[in-house]
Parts: C-alpha cells; sequence; structure tokens
C-alpha cells in the first residue's frame, strides 16, 4: 500500500495560514525557508490527487550544485508506483477527456496566472536546484508559463474538417480526440519549461499524465503540480513518479504499459533510441526531442558585434546546458581573428558563482560528470593543436561544480567536440573558407536539432536556411525558443514537435467518419 498525504484545502493568506508556513518554512532548509510561499516546496511524489511519502528510507537527495547543500529528499519510487500512478491516469482519463475545450482552456489560465503569482518563488527553486542564475531562472520561468498561456488557446481552436465525397450520399468529416494517458519524462536543464512544454498540450487535448522529473530537479515540477492542484485540476489527471536508483525500470514501465497511449522524452539520443524500442512493443504514439551538435555559422559579411553577441547567448546561456546551444562554431577565414578576440574579450569577463549572488553572470554545471565529459572535451581539442583563448579548467576556488568559461580556437575538426554535445560552457572556434565547404562540414552530423548562422546577405540568407539538415535554424540571432513555435529536430534529434500549432496534435488522434444514406431522392 502507498502511503499517502492528503492535499489539505488552501487556507486564507493570514492568520492559521500564516501560522502553518512559518511553521513549514522552519522545517525547510534554509535555502528554501526564506520562500514566500514554502508549501510550494513538496518532498512527496504526486499520485492520483494525494502526495504519495516514500517507504522506509527509500529517498533521493537533492542538492544545490553551486554550493553543494542538500536541498531536500524525494522519493525514490520504482515500478509498483508507477503502476498505480498509470492506472490513475487512465481512470481520470475516462472524465478528464469529456471536459469541454473551454473548461480545459480556463483551468489552464487558471494556472498561468498561479504561475505569475509564484514567480519570485518559482524562479529561485529553479536556481537552488539546478544552478542558473536567478535572472536566467526568471526568464525560464516566464517561458515555462507562456506554454499554459499558448496551449489554453490552442484548446478552443482544435478544429475537424469536411472533406467532399465523391459519392452524392455520404458526408466525410474528421474530428479530433484526445490519445489518452501520456508519459512525460523531462532533463533537468529546464527544470521547469520542459514540465510545461509536454503537460500543456497534454491537458488542453484532455490527456491525462504521469511525469517523470530529473532526479536533480524534480522540486520544480513538483511545484507546478501544487499549482495545477490549486487550479482545479482534477485528481488522477496529472501524477508524478520521482525515481533515481530504478530509473531504467520506471522508464520501461512508462513506455510498454499498455495503459499508456503516448510517450514524450527530451534528453539524450541514446536514451531516446531506448524508449523508442520500448514503446513499439505496443505502437505507442512518440514524440523525442532528442541529442544536439548545434552549428553556428558567421559569414565574412555578417554583423561581427551582433554575431558575438549571438554566439554568446546562444553558446553560453545556463553555462552551455542547452540542448539548443552552439556546439560548434563556424567563423569564415578573412574575420576569424577578429571575431574570436572579440568573443574572447566579452567572455573573459564573465562571472561565475552562486546565482543567488549579486553580479554572478554565470552558474556551475549540474553534477560531476558534467565537469568531466567539459574537461575531457578540451583536453583532447588541445592535445589535437587548439589553443585556450579564455579559460580551459575547473573553477577551484568556488565549492560546487564550476568551469571557467573557455573560447578554444583553431580547433580540429577530427576533435570530440564536434561529434558530442559538450553541454558546457566551451566555445570551440574553426576557421572555414566557402558556403558550400561549411554546409557540408554541419550537414555530416548525424543530428540535427538546431543551427544559426550570421549573414547580411539575402540570397545566402535563404540558400543556406534551405540547405542546412536542420529542425530549426536561427539566421542573425543565438535565440530561437518561443511558445508559438514548433521545436524539434530532424535525423538523430528526434521525432515530432513540441509548442506551436502543431504541439497539440501530438497529443490527438484524427477521427474519420463516414455519415452514409444522406442521397436525396
Amino acid at each position: 500500500m502507498l502511503r499517502v498525504l492528503r492535499s489539505a484545502p488552501q487556507a486564507r493568506l493570514h492568520g492559521p495560514r500564516a501560522l502553518a508556513l512559518a511553521r513549514l518554512a522552519s522545517s525547510l532548509s534554509g535555502a528554501f525557508a526564506s520562500l514566500k510561499d514554502p508549501s510550494l516546496i513538496r518532498q512527496d511524489a504526486f499520485i492520483d490527487g494525494k502526495w504519495v511519502s516514500p517507504k522506509g528510507d527509500a529517498t533521493i537527495k537533492v542538492t544545490n550544485p553551486a554550493t553543494t547543500e542538500v536541498l531536500g529528499t524525494v522519493p525514490d519510487f520504482g515500478v509498483e508506483e508507477t503502476r498505480v500512478a498509470i492506472d490513475a491516469a487512465g481512470s481520470a482519463f475516462k472524465s478528464w477527456s469529456k471536459t469541454t475545450a473551454k473548461q480545459r482552456h480556463d483551468i489552464l489560465k487558471k494556472f498561468y496566472d498561479l504561475m505569475l503569482e509564484n514567480t519570485e518563488d518559482l524562479s529561485r527553486i529553479i536556481t537552488l536546484e539546478n544552478g542558473k542564475t536567478l535572472t536566467e531562472a526568471k526568464a525560464e520561468h516566464l517561458y515555462a508559463a507562456s506554454f499554459l498561456e499558448w496551449f489554453a488557446g490552442e484548446a478552443v481552436r482544435v478544429y475537424g474538417e469536411v472533406i467532399p465525397s465523391p459519392f452524392p450520399d455520404i458526408r466525410n468529416v474528421t474530428i479530433k480526440q484526445p490519445v489518452g494517458v501520456c508519459s512525460l519524462l523531462t532533463p533537468w536543464n529546464f527544470p521547469s519549461a520542459m514540465i510545461t512544454r509536454k503537460l500543456a498540450p497534454a491537458l488542453a487535448a484532455g490527456c491525462t499524465v504521469v511525469i517523470k522529473p530529473p532526479a536533480e530537479t524534480p522540486f520544480s515540477c513538483l511545484a507546478l503540480v501544487e499549482l495545477a492542484n490549486r487550479a482545479g485540476v482534477p485528481p488522477g489527471v496529472i501524477n508524478v513518479v520521482t525515481t533515481d536508483k530504478n530509473v531504467k525500470e520506471v522508464g520501461d514501465e512508462l513506455a510498454q504499459n499498455k495503459v499508456v497511449k503516448k510517450v514524450s522524452f527530451t534528453g539524450s539520443t541514446n536514451v531516446a533510441k531506448l524508449l523508442m524500442q520500448r514503446a513499439s512493443s505496443t505502437l505507442k504514439k512518440i514524440s523525442l526531442e532528442a541529442g544536439g551538435n548545434s552549428p553556428f555559422i558567421v559569414f565574412d559579411d555578417a554583423d561581427i558585434d551582433k554575431a558575438v553577441e549571438g554566439a554568446i547567448a546562444s553558446k553560453f546561456r545556463a553555462s552551455g546546458q542547452t540542448c539548443v546551444c552552439a556546439n560548434r562554431i563556424y567563423v569564415q577565414s578573412s574575420i576569424y581573428a577578429e571575431f574570436a578576440s572579440r568573443l574572447a574579450d566579452k567572455v573573459d569577463k564573465f562571472k561565475i558563482g552562486n546565482g543567488l549572488e549579486e553580479g554572478v553572470t554565470h552558474g556551475p554545471l549540474i553534477h560531476e560528470r558534467a565537469i568531466e565529459k567539459v574537461q575531457r572535451h578540451v583536453e583532447d581539442a588541445c592535445s589535437k593543436g587548439a589553443e585556450i583563448l579564455v579559460g580551459g579548467k575547473r573553477a577551484t576556488d568556488l565549492p560546487g561544480t564550476f568551469f571557467q568559461p573557455t573560447v578554444l580556437s583553431n580547433v580540429s575538426n577530427d576533435s570530440q567536440i564536434m561529434d558530442e554535445e559538450t553541454f558546457g560552457p566551451v566555445a570551440a572556434l574553426i576557421k572555414f573558407e566557402t558556403e558550400n565547404e561549411v554546409i557540408d562540414i554541419c550537414n555530416s552530423s548525424d543530428v540535427g536539432l538546431a543551427g544559426y548562422f550570421f549573414s547580411r546577405d539575402v540570397g545566402r540568407v535563404w540558400k543556406v536556411a534551405e540547405a542546412l539538415e536542420l529542425g530549426m535554424i536561427g539566421v542573425n540571432t543565438g535565440l530561437i525558443s518561443q511558445a508559438c513555435i514548433p521545436f524539434g529536430g530532424v535525423k538523430e534529434s528526434g521525432l515530432g514537435r513540441e509548442g506551436g500549432p502543431h504541439g497539440i496534435d501530438e497529443y490527438m488522434e484524427t477521427k474519420f467518419i463516414a455519415f452514409g444514406g444522406l442521397a436525396g431522392k
């Protein structure tokens, strides 16, 4: 039997409510105790409308990567609890799928309003568990909330079709219906936005969900679920299973269980392939946003200052821990030296540290494995002739997992960083000569999520944008993420699209209905 803690109704924001919050704050870690609403911190999973505590000492310690402080714990659940969550979602689907689009719109809009009301707390939670600066956390928070707003609107704009029939007595129509229970598996680099980018369209479509948040950053997800509960999402519609040691078994269950009709995953290409194999056992609908190796091209007719700004925005956002960050920076030979110098000067002025501290521009990497990978990439590149212009090593004067923002020049095309996603603050610069040459190099990758290039030649802009084998391209910008766009890649970067008018279709099935016997006399 699961040990459950029933959700208490929300009290007034004064009197007993204030006392309850004060008691709760005193029981939390020092970092979380400063929240305006400490009840957003939940250290339990969420199944069938109830907060579920762990059995025994099966918990996951969640730490602040900037300080190594333990923030709290969440349950380390397994297959048994996952099946209970899936069954709860299956039962709730029967009623949730029958709600009107307007009802779902209203709940999502209320959820969105609650997110905005709690901006300071939710942003702080992101910084504490992920490490990114509070400025970046606030930007992620608003980005996350925008998916609720966008898909609240999309909920009431799901249309069928009337298809002319070649037969006089037949009328053809199609309708859209929710696919069913959905498994949502999310990464740690955007602990809030990756939840809402999947959850919002699922709820808007009329689906129910089981979320497996990352073990590194579960508190943002659980805080969002607390707000969804307050917004009126019925029991069983959203379920959260936290896990670490049992992640493989839980992942298999989420992908193979027959009650689940759709799997949505963001993470590495290797794990995406495994989940696709598992989901194929029941031919589930699936969307995968997998690994990237984004090229960033600077042509000789580019505005160099704008290109440097774009490279910094793309490469160093979240300390390089984004799936769409520039991993390979190609600069045309005639402007290579100038671009490298300007970029290095800017990066040298970065300040790394605790994201809550004033003046800090970049936070830590998520854990020791991330540090080890970045260091390996830098050492490999240098062994093949690369030169370190800035940074190049771990920041040993700080307590957390920090790596110095780094710029490498003269990187060889056979370096590991050219084939592997670094997921760290390393800008690898490569010189190229011609347009066709750089297009061929960029397209040689097995993955194709996103890419960027800077040019002021309109003809070149169209040619290169169409030639690059990528799902998303930023032209003269280093930032492309928005709720209103179809986010996704090609080749081994995944399947399907998230966001935009296409996003809700991933959670729906198209049903055809033929009406016969309609011919007049």
